[in-house]
């Protein structure tokens, strides 16, 4: 499967899709700006960095509203997984992705959560009329 690079700075291994994390604050209200959707449990931004790094960017976020601690990290750490398995097949290469968890992603069956992220990236590349 694929793996969440930390560090984006090698050289992109021919065949396989590179992710990279987003950890600071300019690389999320970038991806802010671009296009979003909203599918179930999830909220995906996203926007294209237009230089030609095919890495594809991924960020998480869990605001307090969600709940405490434990429940944000529970969410995350879910999203991460989905993006692990879904992004690579469906993102689209220079791009970044910012995935926000809304009210139900902790608790959302495993399947449900991985269709809302799938449904969310489908149609975010359709928006932006490209093939994943």
């Amino acid at each position: 499967m694929h793996d969440i690079e930390r560090t984006s700075d090698d050289a992109l291994p021919k065949g396989r899709v590179v992710l990279r994390r987003l950890k600071v604050r300019p690389q999320f209200l970038a991806a802010a700006k671009g296009l979003a959707r909203p599918c179930g449990a999830v909220l995906i931004q996203t926007r294209d960095r237009e230089d030609s790094d095919p890495t594809i960017g991924v960020g998480f976020t869990a605001t307090k509203k969600l709940g405490g601690a434990v429940v944000r990290n529970r969410a995350k750490r879910r999203m991460r997984e989905a993006a692990r398995q879904l992004i690579p097949v469906h993102g689209i290469a220079g791009a970044d992705y910012v995935l926000i968890a809304r009210q139900s992603c902790a608790d959302r069956p495993w399947p449900r959560l991985l269709d809302d992220v799938k449904t969310a990236l489908i149609r975010l590349a359709a928006d932006r009329g490209l093939e994943p």
